[in-house]
C-alpha cells in the first residue's frame, strides 16, 4: 500500500509539471485511465524486457527510493545476464567464423617473400589471438602455428618477431595450444629467439618455454637437444627479476633429475650468477625459484664446490631469519646439502649463530637442517667448534636430543655435532663439562638402548668416548648405567661380526659397518677404565675374555683399542691376573711387532703390567723381548718407559693419542630432489602490453 500511495504521490506531482494537466483535465483523466489499463504482466515485462517496449512509450515503476531496486527489477536481473551472455555467444561466434575464414589466406601471407606483408599478417593474427574464440580457432590449425614458427625464425624485422613470439606466447595458456607449438617444432626457433636483442621477444620466448616445460610432455628433452641450458644460463645476468623469476625456474625444471642438465649449468657458470642473485636481490618470488634450483644442484659433487667457493654458504644464510617460510626452508636444504663441502670455509660466523639460534625451532624439517649443518660445519674445523660451543650450542644441541625423542634424522646430526664440539679445540673441555651441566648425560645414555638405530648408536658411542676424558664426567656416566649398555652393544656387534666370518667381508647394519662399533665401545670402555670404580665394574662384567680374543682381530684399530683398555684393566692386580690366565701373553708377544707405534706400546704396557708378579726369570725375558721388539733400535728408551711404568699408573703420556677423528655426515641430502609445484602467478599475462623496464 505504502509503495502504491508514493507512486500515485509522484504521478500527481509529475502530471502537475506537464502541459496535459494545465491544458485540459479530461486528457489528464484519459491518460491516468491508459495508465491503469496496463496489467500486471505488462509492467513485470516492461521491467524484464525493456527493449520490448515500444518508442516513446514509458511504464512507470512503484520504486519509492533510486537507491534500493524494487522486487520485479531483482527478478529481472537474471534475465538482464542471459541476455548478455547470449550476445556474447553471438560475439563469440563471430570471432570464430572469422578466424575459421581468414586462416588460411593468413597462413599463405605469412609465407609471403614480402616483408611487409609478412608483418602486416603477423599482426593480425597477434591480434586474433586476443580473443579467446579465434585464439582456439587458431591453435586447432597446424599449418597456420607452423606457419608463425616460420615467420618467427626466418624474419630479420624484430617487430614481426615480437608479434609472432606473441602469438606463440598467448597459445600457450592452453594445453591445446602448448601441444600444437609442442608438434610444429617451434622449440629450437624459440631457444634461438632467447638471444634476440629485443627484450619484449626475449621475455616472450622464456615464458612459452616455461609454459612448455611445465605442462608439455617431451618438451624438456626438446629443450635439452635444442641447447637451451647454454642459451638460458646466460640469461641470469640479466635483471628483471621477474625475467630471472622465470629463467631461474626453467633452469630448475630442466636440471631436476637430469645430471647432464647440472653440468652444463656449472660449465656455463651457472652457480657463481645464481649465488649472485641470492646475494643481491630482494625479490621473494626469485630467491624462491633461485633457491630451488641450488637445492638441485646442491646433490651435484661437481656444482657443491663451485657453489660454496662462489660464497654460497654466506648468500644463502642471509635469507634464514626472513618472513618468507618457503624460502627460508629451501635456503636450510641447500645449506644442509652444501655443508660437507664447507668444513674448511671461513666466513661462517653470523650464520653459525643464526643456526645455534634456530635450534629452538619447533619444526623438524628445520631442526632436521640445523643440526646437520652444524654437525658438518663443526668437522675438522677447531674455529667454528670453539664458536659455536661459546655461542651456546652444547646446550642448545642438547635441548634438540631431548626434544628428537625417536627422530633419528634429528637425534644422529645432533649428537654428531656434540661430538665434534667435544673434542680436539681449546673449548672442548669446556663442552665436556657443558654437556654435563646441561644434564644432556642421562639423555644421550639412552640413545644406546633398545631398539638401535646404528648410525644414532655410532655417534653416540664417540660421543661418549669424549665425554669420559673430562674426569668429572666419569661418575655420571657409570651412574647413567652408561658401561653395561656399552658392553652390550660391544657383545651384539661382536657376535654380529663372528657370524659374517672375518676376512675383507664386513658386516653392514643401517649402513654401519659393526667392526665400527665394535671399535668404539671399546675405545670407550678403555676411557672410561681410567676410574678405578668404572674399572672394576667393567672387569666384573666378564669382558676381559672378550678383550683378548678382539686382540687376534683382522681390524688393526679393534687390535689398538683392545691393547688400550686391557692396559688400563692390568692396573688392577685381578684383573691382570685374568689377563694372564686368559692367554694375552702370545697375541700381545706379536702385537710387540706391530707397525702400529699405539698398538705395540700398549702391547708393551700389559706385558709389563701382568709379569709384575712372575719369577724375575720371566720378567727378564719380558724385557728383553720388549727391548729386541719395541726398542730395538733405541734400547735406552725403554728403560725410560720402565722406569716410568713403575712409578706412575697413568700412562697416557706415553701412549700416542689415539680416538675418533671428526666425521662429516653423509653426502647425500637429507631430502629427495622432491620437485614443487611453480606458482602460477608467476606467469606472464599476454594481455598486459607491458615493457620490461615497467614491470613492478
Amino acid at each position: 500500500m505504502l509503495q502504491m500511495f508514493c507512486f500515485l504521490h509522484r504521478l500527481i506531482v509529475s502530471l502537475h509539471k506537464t502541459s496535459i494537466y494545465r491544458q485540459e483535465p479530461r486528457v489528464f483523466i484519459l491518460y491516468m485511465e491508459a495508465q491503469y489499463s496496463l496489467t500486471r504482466a505488462q509492467r513485470v515485462r516492461a521491467a524484464m524486457f525493456p527493449e520490448t517496449i515500444v518508442e516513446g512509450e514509458t511504464v512507470l515503476t512503484a520504486q519509492s527510493n533510486p537507491d534500493q531496486p524494487t522486487n520485479v527489477q531483482r527478478l529481472a536481473e537474471p534475465s538482464q545476464l542471459l541476455k548478455t551472455a547470449i550476445v556474447h555467444l553471438i560475439n563469440y561466434q563471430d570471432d570464430a567464423d572469422l578466424a575459421t575464414r581468414a586462416i588460411p589466406e593468413l597462413t599463405k601471407l605469412l609465407a609471403d617473400e614480402d616483408q611487409v606483408v609478412v608483418n602486416k599478417a603477423a599482426l593480425i593474427v597477434n591480434q586474433l589471438t586476443r580473443k579467446e574464440a579465434s585464439r582456439r580457432v587458431l591453435m586447432q590449425s597446424p599449418q597456420l602455428v607452423s606457419a608463425v614458427v616460420r615467420a618467427m625464425q626466418n624474419t630479420g624485422d624484430l617487430e614481426t618477431a615480437r608479434c609472432a613470439a606473441s602469438v606463440l606466447h598467448s597459445l600457450s595458456h592452453q594445453r591445446e595450444g602448448l601441444l600444437a607449438i609442442f608438434k610444429s617444432g617451434s622449440i629450437p626457433a624459440l631457444v634461438r629467439m632467447l638471444s634476440s636483442p629485443m627484450e619484449s621477444v626475449l621475455f616472450y620466448a622464456i615464458t612459452t618455454l616455461h609454459n612448455l616445460l611445465l605442462h608439455q610432455e617431451g618438451a624438456k628433452m626438446a629443450v635439452r637437444l635444442a641447447d637451451g641450458l647454454q642459451r638460458m644460463v646466460p640469461l641470469l645476468k640479466k635483471t628483471n627479476p621477474k625475467f630471472l623469476a622465470i629463467t631461474t625456474d626453467c633452469l630448475q625444471l630442466l636440471s631436476y633429475g637430469n645430471q647432464e642438465s647440472k653440468l652444463i649449468i656449472l660449465a656455463n657458470a651457472g652457480p657463481e650468477s645464481l649465488v649472485f642473485i641470492m646475494r643481491n636481490y630482494n625479490y621473494e618470488k626469485l630467491l624462491w625459484t633461485t633457491s630451488r634450483v641450488l637445492k638441485v644442484l646442491s646433490v651435484c659433487p661437481s656444482n657443491k664446490p663451485a657453489i660454496v667457493d662462489a660464497g654460497g654458504m654466506q648468500a644463502l644464510g642471509q635469507h634464514l631469519t626472513g618472513s618468507s617460510q618457503r624460502l627460508t626452508q629451501n635456503c636450510l636444504w641447500t645449506l644442509r646439502n652444501l655443508s660437507d663441502a664447507a668444513t674448511k670455509q671461513e666466513g661462517l660466523d653470523g650464520l653459525l649463530q643464526i643456526l645455534v639460534s634456530q635450534l629452538g625451532s619447533d619444526d623438524v624439517n628445520m631442526l632436521t637442517c640445523a643440526t646437520g649443518i652444524l654437525s658438518n660445519l663443526t668437522c675438522n674445523n677447531a674455529r667454528n667448534k670453539t664458536l659455536v660451543t661459546q655461542s651456546g650450542g652444547v646446550e642448545a644441541l642438547i635441548h634438540a636430543v631431548l626434544r628428537a625423542g625417536e627422530k633419528e634424522d634429528v637425534a644422529e646430526p645432533a649428537v654428531c655435532a656434540l661430538r665434534h664440539l667435544t673434542s680436539r679445540h681449546t673449548d672442548a673441555e669446556l663442552a665436556q663439562n657443558a654437556v654435563r651441566l646441561h644434564y644432556g648425560i642421562p639423555a644421550i645414555t639412552k640413545l644406546l638402548g633398545q631398539p638401535h638405530y646404528w648410525p644414532v648408536v655410532k655417534a653416540t658411542v664417540g660421543l661418549i668416548r669424549n665425554l669420559a676424558l673430562c674426569p668429572a664426567n666419569q661418575a655420571p656416566l657409570r651412574e647413567s648405567g652408561t658401561i653395561p649398555r656399552l658392553v652390550n652393544l660391544l657383545l651384539k656387534a661382536h657376535q654380529e661380526t663372528q657370524r659374517h666370518g672375518s676376512g675383507a667381508q664386513q658386516t653392514y647394519q643401517d649402513g654401519v659397518r659393526m667392526e665400527e662399533i665394535v671399535e668404539g665401545c671399546t675405545g670407550a670402555l678403555h676411557i672410561l677404565a681410567r676410574d678405578p670404580f668404572n674399572r672394576g665394574e667393567i672387569a666384573s662384567m666378564q669382558t676381559i675374555p672378550l678383550f683378548v680374543q678382539l686382540l687376534y682381530s683382522y681390524v688393526e684399530n679393534i687390535k689398538r683399542v683392545s691393547a688400550g683398555v686391557l692396559c688400563e684393566l692390568a692396573l688392577d692386580k685381578q684383573s691382570a691376573e685374568m689377563i694372564d690366565a686368559e692367554g694375552a701373553s702370545a697375541p700381545l708377544m706379536e702385537l710387540l711387532h706391530s707397525p702400529n707405534e699405539g698398538i705395540a706400546t700398549y702391547a708393551a704396557a700389559v706385558l709389563f703390567r701382568i709379569s709384575e708378579d712372575k719369577s724375575s726369570d720371566y720378567r727378564k725375558r719380558v724385557s728383553v723381548e720388549l727391548t729386541h721388539s719395541l726398542f730395538k733400535h733405541d734400547p735406552a728408551a725403554w728403560e725410560m718407559v720402565n722406569i716410568f711404568i713403575q712409578e706412575s699408573h697413568n700412562l697416557d703420556a706415553v701412549y700416542p693419542p689415539y680416538g675418533y677423528s671428526d666425521l662429516p655426515m653423509d653426502g647425500l641430502p637429507l631430502d629427495a630432489e622432491l620437485h614443487e609445484q611453480y606458482m602460477p602467478e608467476m606467469t606472464y599475462d599476454p594481455r598486459q602490453q607491458v615493457s620490461l623496464h615497467t614491470l613492478p
